[in-house]
C-alpha cells in the first residue's frame, strides 16, 4: 500500500491529540481514526502495532515542539549572556503553552514506559539525545555556563511544566517570570 507522509503525519497529530485527552489506554486505532478523521482502519496501515505508534508519537512531539528556525535565529542575534538563557527558558514555557497536548502526550508516553520496556529504550534514547542536543546547542552557542547548568534547566523547568499543565493553581501565587530568571542566575 502506497503511503502518503501528510497523512502519516496527520494521523500522529491526532493520536498525540487522543493521547493528551484520554491517556494511554484511550489510545485506540478507532480513536486515532476518529480523531483524524479517517475510514476506520487507516492508523492501523501506517502504524502496524501499538509500540510502533507510541515511538512515532514521541518521535512527532519532539519534532512539534522544536523551536523554529527563524525563532532561534533571532534569539541567537542577541548577546550570549544570562539574559539570553533566560530568554531560551521562557521560550519553552511558550511553547509548552502553545501546544499543550504535545507536553500531556509526552508525560502520558513516559508513564506508558514504566510498563513498557520497548518504549521505555526508545523514549530515553529520544530525551537523551535531546538533553545532548541542548548541551551541545548551549556549549556551541557560547552561552553561559556548562553541562550541569543545562541538565539543572532540563529538570527544573520540566517540573515547572508540569505543574503547569497538570496543577496551575500550585503556582498560581508565584511570580513564574522571577522564578525563570532565578533559575538561570543560580544556575
Amino acid at each position: 500500500m502506497r503511503r502518503n507522509s501528510e497523512r502519516r503525519a496527520a494521523l500522529l497529530d491526532a493520536a498525540i491529540e487522543v493521547l493528551a485527552r484520554e491517556g494511554a489506554r484511550g489510545l485506540t486505532y478507532r480513536a486515532v481514526d476518529t480523531e483524524a478523521g479517517v475510514p476506520a482502519g487507516t492508523s492501523s496501515n501506517y502504524f502496524p502495532n501499538r509500540d510502533e505508534l507510541l515511538h512515532q508519537i514521541a518521535v512527532k512531539i519532539h519534532e512539534r515542539l522544536m523551536p523554529s528556525d527563524a525563532s532561534l535565529a533571532e534569539s541567537l542575534a542577541l548577546p550570549r549572556d544570562k539574559a539570553l538563557v533566560e530568554r531560551f527558558m521562557h521560550d519553552i514555557v511558550a511553547r509548552a503553552d502553545a501546544d499543550r497536548s504535545s507536553y500531556l502526550a509526552l508525560l502520558e508516553l513516559r508513564l506508558e514506559a514504566t510498563r513498557r520496556p520497548e518504549l521505555r529504550a526508545a523514549l530515553t534514547r529520544t530525551i537523551s539525545d535531546n538533553i545532548e542536543f541542548n548541551v551541545a546547542f548551549h556549549t556551541e552557542a557560547g552561552l553561559p555556563g556548562d553541562r550541569t547548568t543545562v541538565e539543572l534547566l532540563y529538570l527544573a523547568m520540566s517540573s515547572l511544566i508540569v505543574e503547569r499543565l497538570t496543577l496551575p493553581g500550585v503556582l498560581s501565587t508565584v511570580d513564574q517570570d522571577a522564578l525563570i530568571k532565578a533559575m538561570v542566575e543560580r544556575f
